[in-house]
C-alpha cells in the first residue's frame, strides 16, 4: 500500500519568521503574496508562548499553511496552525535536544499528534545560535553528514532531513550528494539564502528551501528567492 502523501511534501519554498523579531503588517502581506508555500514560526533565542502567540495572531487571517517549529515545549501553540515540525538535532552534544525536551513535552502536555511532523536536524554552522545552544558537532565531514541523514531516514524513519546552516550559506556539493542518497525523506535546506542565484542553486538539490533572515534585511531580495 502506498503511503498517503502529505500536503507539505509538495512544497518548494518556506519562509521562516522569528517570533523574537518585529515585522510589519505590510511586510507580512508582501511575504504571503510572494508565492512562498508556507510560513514557519521558528527561532532560537527568547522564544516564548507570548511572542509566538503574537506572531500567530498577525497571521491568522491569511490563508497559507502555518507551521510552528518549537524550540521549547512552552512555545507549542495549536490554535491557527497546521503543523508542528519538531526538530531532533542529530549531531548535538546534549541528549535533551534528541529526546529530553521531547519526553518532557509528552509528559506535561496534551499533544495533538496529527499535527506533529518530526525533523532530523543536522546543524553545520558553528557560529549559529542554534549550533551553540545545542552544542552541535558542526565539524562533520561529508560522509559523516550522509551517515547521519541515512540514520534518520533508514533507522528512525523521520520524514524530513533538515540541513541547517543558519545564517551562512552552505555547501551545495553536500546537498547534491544527499539528494542522490535519500530515497524517502524530504531534504530541507536552510541558511544564507538571500539571492535568486543561491535559492536556485540549493533548490536544484533540496526538496524544500527555507528562507528567513533576508526577510528582515531586504524584502526585495527575499522576493527574488521565491
Amino acid at each position: 500500500m502506498t503511503a498517503k502523501k502529505e500536503p507539505w511534501q509538495d512544497w518548494k519554498h518556506i519562509t521562516k519568521l522569528d517570533p523574537d523579531k518585529p515585522i510589519t503588517e505590510s511586510a507580512l502581506e508582501t511575504i504571503i503574496e510572494s508565492g512562498t508555500d508556507a510560513i514557519m514560526i521558528s527561532g532560537t533565542q527568547n522564544i516564548t508562548g507570548k511572542n509566538v502567540s503574537h506572531l500567530i495572531s498577525l497571521l491568522k487571517d491569511y490563508e497559507i499553511p502555518k507551521i510552528i517549529e518549537p524550540a521549547t515545549p512552552d512555545a507549542v501553540i495549536y490554535d491557527a496552525v497546521d503543523y508542528l515540525f519538531v526538530p531532533l538535532v542529530l549531531n548535538t552534544g546534549d541528549l535533551k535536544w534528541i529526546v529530553g525536551k521531547h519526553v518532557d513535552w509528552i509528559m506535561t502536555h496534551e499533544i495533538q499528534w496529527h499535527e506533529v511532523v518530526p525533523e532530523a536536524y543536522i546543524v553545520l554552522n558553528p557560529d549559529s545560535a542554534v549550533g551553540k545552544l545545542t552544542r552541535s558537532n558542526t565539524a562533520l565531514n561529508t560522509e559523516e553528514v550522509i551517515a547521519h541523514a541515512q540514520y534518520a531516514e533508514k533507522y528512525l524513519r523521520i520524514p524530513i532531513v533538515y540541513i541547517e546552516y543558519s545564517g551562512t550559506y552552505g555547501d551545495p556539493r553536500l546537498l547534491k550528494r544527499l539528494s542522490g542518497i535519500l530515497d524517502e525523506a524530504s531534504l530541507f535546506y536552510g541558511g544564507g539564502i538571500d539571492t535568486k542565484e543561491k535559492a536556485t542553486e540549493m533548490k536544484r538539490y533540496a526538496d524544500v528551501i527555507v528562507v528567513g533572515n533576508v526577510v528582515y534585511t531586504d524584502i526585495d531580495s527575499f522576493l527574488e528567492t521565491v
